[in-house]
């Protein structure tokens, strides 16, 4: 049986996203053990310091949650999966199929946005 390999692109959906902030969510929670020591310099630490207090953190925690979406981001482009003959031809079928058409997304991409006007 031959294995095939699937890489993901990093397009989120908006379902998607809300599944990755769980999982952001429970690794924070984990027990901590770890320490994780930066240097930087003083208007960096008051920059960190001030967007803390503006999101009712600490700088620990601050940096954690910024740190574990970057984290989530860099490596969104490298999910990879595998799928055997039969998985492989459904996805084949999906992709190949022909694009359905939605008129609310229809809208969306073609007139102008908030910003454009």
């Amino acid at each position: 049986m031959t294995e095939w390999l699937v890489t993901t692109l990093s397009v989120r959906y908006a379902g998607q996203v809300f599944f990755e902030e769980e999982i952001i969510m429970t690794l924070a929670n984990e027990q901590k053990s770890e320490r994780i020591d930066i240097r930087t310099s003083p208007s960096v630490k008051q920059l960190l310091q001030s967007a803390a207090q503006a999101s009712h953190k600490n700088v620990s925690e601050f940096l954690l949650d910024a740190g574990l979406v970057a984290a989530d981001q860099a490596l969104a482009d490298r999910q990879r999966f595998s799928l055997d003959d039969a998985h492989w031809a459904a996805f084949q079928q999906a992709l190949d199929a022909p694009v359905r058409s939605h008129d609310r997304l229809k809208k969306l991409l073609t007139q102008p946005g908030l910003l454009d006007k």
